[in-house]
């Protein structure tokens, strides 16, 4: 039988957005389309808009709504008080017969009393693809016919609410001419299983190959509304072609502490999840590849990023897709920009220091000494502290700016800064004790090598640079990056992959646990360090998987955000010291008198002290290759004195499954002692590419050490007989066919010395994200012969 006022969602597609809105044409043509890749969509119907204004018109509320809409456009009435006299117009009002006979037959066709959804999808007439995304009610677990009336009836009130008067006003849409359209569809039992929403692409960053899941359990509207905190897994959408593969790059377990379930009369209601919940995710990895590839299916038939929910239901373990429309925040900046900065007006200066980074912040100053009282830190607020170390990173997060007493371009708090592109000021000596809790200083690091606090709010200006407007050099420009969050951040950079991730830098801020502490706890003497380790391992199938997951998945996000390009993986190679400020790692490390000299890198590898923990590193880089598909991920060996050691280190790799040349592994040498350079054939012999290291390479060419504050001075890659070195190094390894570059912290503050650099005829150069602009220009002018 022909309906007046009915369609079903398998009569419905894009073109019928006037009629039915975006909502209920986004299910009709996701059904109609996209059934044959697989996307499941349960059934339901729309009632048109037509309907919708067959309802007033048989209630004769036009005019009734019209006189209220205009008594609140003159100020007659507040907004509180004529939405409420309209609701109540519309809750008063009764179906007609013709109508209300349409919607009891179709919904005794989605079968014999079925739970359903009563959704709102509005439109408006000359705007017929306006979004009104959550302004307008919806219901769930909406069970007979009456029941589905009543939910209609609220629907449609929900014109009127007061949020949603005030969206249409803010937008300009004239009330009159949005209409609803109701979405009718029968419920998925995700309360007996979960729900979640579904992104193709990463939605704080744009990254456009990623696709996002969250999932919680019960049904999906506390996630919608944000009120518990989901599981996230990014999903690395290329590699979904390769059906061997599964290329889940990141899993983050939310907390989940409540779930939304039926309760009788057709309610629903959120009940406490159990602790086995909490400690789960909810769906198993198979799952979220299901829910990645519908993702990949329906950006690519809708032609752009999109916004989706899923559910599935506890009886059939069925997957479902519930909703789709485009994503509007992303999807929606163009080309990325960097910004330069500038102060316009002159400050009364309190402090200098190492600049981090190049940008200009003003704020309240917050001092925090001890990161066990970052809670009470501030957002936005300019974090002042001694120094920091990864216990930090969370309130550094929430920082507008940092500065410190203590440390170098090479400290955490540099290091970290740059990742997050704060701007910082390090090694003041005294910031702790100059500056005061809430007082307003401006923080420049636009002024060169020197980061300067000045009193007060200084004007500043800042400028922005399209990157897509920068020049190309031949010189391959790559990036150094320690945490996957930070990859993600500066993916927009014009550079040709990753010179320099640090595998510690994921150890220390994602693991947080000695790998042999993991394998051997019982060795581990504290019991508040062995309850620790218990607590972040749970849920694991053991606590090696809990390494090499952990670690595979950050390597692999890394190497994700540069494919094809090259990631090149530095191994381990944290100092002793360092490794003991991990948890568990006191009962593993030695105490030594200059750790910088000591056991520290290759020497580790195949040491009985640490061979068991590099074994799991290995584990880890095989399986972000092999099993997330990330081939273009270089190792890297930092550290190795001598062509003996190569040996040794090379041969450990094989034996843990990561031979050189195999399924096309290449391993680099960190050039970075002067043993390097004065044994580069040899070394050239045993690696696939050179890394000069300009730290440490400075470090032990001058007899320097780096972190000294009162050597400070005598600290410089740029002394010539660090050039030297660099240069001979080069000519001799390209004479044996091997390509170099550089990874140091050199050409990243010293424009001129990648110019040095390009003059030696370099392979590439991997610079620290903020400086990849500058660079690229001197780099660019160097190969044209223009000189500044």
């Amino acid at each position: 039988m022909a309906h007046q006022f009915i369609l079903t969602f398998d009569e419905v597609g894009l073109a019928d957005v006037p009629r039915v809105g975006g909502k209920n044409a986004s299910l009709g043509e996701l059904r109609r389309s996209l059934g044959a890749a697989g996307v499941r969509v349960p059934p339901g119907f729309a009632v048109t808009a037509d309907g919708h204004r067959a309802f007033l018109r048989f209630n004769r509320l036009e005019d009734p709504v019209s006189a209220l809409f205009l008594g609140l456009e003159k100020g007659r009435l507040s907004l509180a008080e004529a939405g409420r006299r309209l609701r109540a117009l519309v809750l008063g009002a009764r179906w007609p017969e013709a109508l209300a006979t349409e919607i009891r037959r179709a919904y005794a066709g989605l079968g014999n009393a079925v739970d359903v959804a009563v959704r709102s999808s509005a439109t408006a007439e000359d705007l017929p693809e306006a979004s009104f995304a959550g302004q307008h009610e919806s219901f769930l677990n909406v069970r007979g016919a009456a029941a589905v009336l009543d939910a209609g009836r609220r629907c449609y009130a929900s014109l009127f609410t007061d949020r949603a008067i005030a969206y249409r006003r803010e937008k300009g849409f004239d009330h009159d001419k949005v209409a609803l359209s109701l979405g009718v569809q029968r419920m998925v039992r995700a309360d007996r299983a979960g729900a979640g929403v579904l992104f193709s692409l990463h939605t704080e960053t744009g990254f456009p190959r990623f696709a996002v899941v969250n999932a919680v359990w019960g049904l999906g509207e506390n996630i919608v509304q944000g009120v518990v905190t989901p599981d996230e897994h990014l999903v690395y959408k290329p590699a979904l072609e390769d059906a061997a593969l599964t290329p889940i790059v990141s899993r983050r377990l939310g907390k989940k502490t409540k779930k939304m379930v039926y309760a009788p009369g057709g309610r629903t209601v959120n009940v406490p999840t159990s602790v086995r919940e909490r400690e789960r995710y909810v769906l198993t990895d198979e799952e979220v590849l299901v829910l990645a590839r519908w993702a990949v299916a329906v950006e690519k038939h809708y032609g752009k990023p999109m916004d989706m929910e899923w559910a599935k239901d506890g009886r059939t373990g069925e997957l479902f897709m519930v909703q789709a429309r485009p994503e509007t925040v992303q999807s929606r900046r163009g080309a990325g920009v960097l910004r330069t900065y500038r102060l316009t007006e002159k400050g009364r200066v309190l402090l200098r220091g190492t600049a981090v980074g190049e940008g200009i912040v003003a704020g309240p100053v917050q001092i925090i000494r001890r990161p066990q009282d970052r809670d009470r830190f501030r957002a936005g607020s300019i974090l002042v502290t001694g120094a920091t170390d990864p216990d930090w990173v969370p309130v550094m997060k929430r920082a507008a700016g940092i500065v410190t007493d203590l440390g170098g371009r090479t400290s955490h708090a540099a290091i970290v800064s740059r990742e997050l592109g704060l701007p910082a000021v390090v090694g003041t000596g005294r910031s702790t004790a100059t500056l005061k809790e809430g007082q307003r200083i401006t923080l420049s690091c636009a002024e060169g090598e020197t980061g300067v606090v000045y009193a007060g709010d200084v004007a500043h200006e800042t400028t922005e640079t399209r990157l897509d407007q920068l020049p190309t050099p031949r010189t391959r420009l790559l990036v150094n990056i320690a945490s996957p969050s930070a990859a993600l951040q500066w993916w927009r950079l014009p550079v040709h992959g990753v010179g320099l991730a640090r595998m510690e830098f994921i150890i220390n801020d994602v693991i947080r646990v000695h790998p042999l502490a993991l394998l051997h706890p019982e060795r581990v003497a504290s019991d508040r360090e062995r309850r620790a380790i218990a607590r972040v391992t749970r849920g694991r199938k053991s606590r090696a998987d809990y390494f090499v997951d952990l670690l595979a998945e950050g390597i692999g996000q890394i190497a994700a955000v540069h494919h094809p390009n090259p990631v090149i993986v530095r191994l381990s190679d944290f100092k002793t010291n360092e490794y003991a400020h991990l948890l568990g790692g006191a009962a593993f490390e030695p105490k030594e008198e200059n750790p910088m000299l000591g056991f520290r890198g290759a020497s580790r590898y195949y040491s009985e002290a640490y061979r068991e923990g590099f074994a799991l590193e290995c584990r880890a880089l095989k399986k972000a290759r092999e099993v997330l598909g990330l081939t273009n991920i270089v190792v890297m060996v930092p550290f190795c004195r001598t062509p003996e050691e190569a040996d040794r280190v090379l041969a450990e790799m094989a034996k843990n499954g990561l031979a050189r040349g195999r399924e096309g592994l290449k391993v680099y040498v960190m050039c970075e002692i002067p043993s390097n350079v004065v044994l580069a054939e040899e070394f050239a012999d045993r690696f696939d590419g050179f890394s000069i290291g300009s730290n440490d390479l400075t470090q032990l060419t001058l007899g320097v050490d780096r972190d000294s504050g009162v050597l400070a001075a005598l600290f410089d890659e740029r002394n010539e007989a660090v050039k030297r070195l660099i240069a001979d190094v080069i000519r001799r390894v390209h004479a044996k066919g091997r390509p170099v570059g550089i990874c140091g912290q050199a050409p990243s503050d010293h424009p001129d010395f990648a110019a040095f650099l390009v003059r030696c005829g370099i392979d590439s150069i991997s610079l620290n994200p903020d400086s990849v602009a500058a660079v690229l220009r001197r780099v660019a002018a160097e190969e044209k012969g223009e000189r500044p």
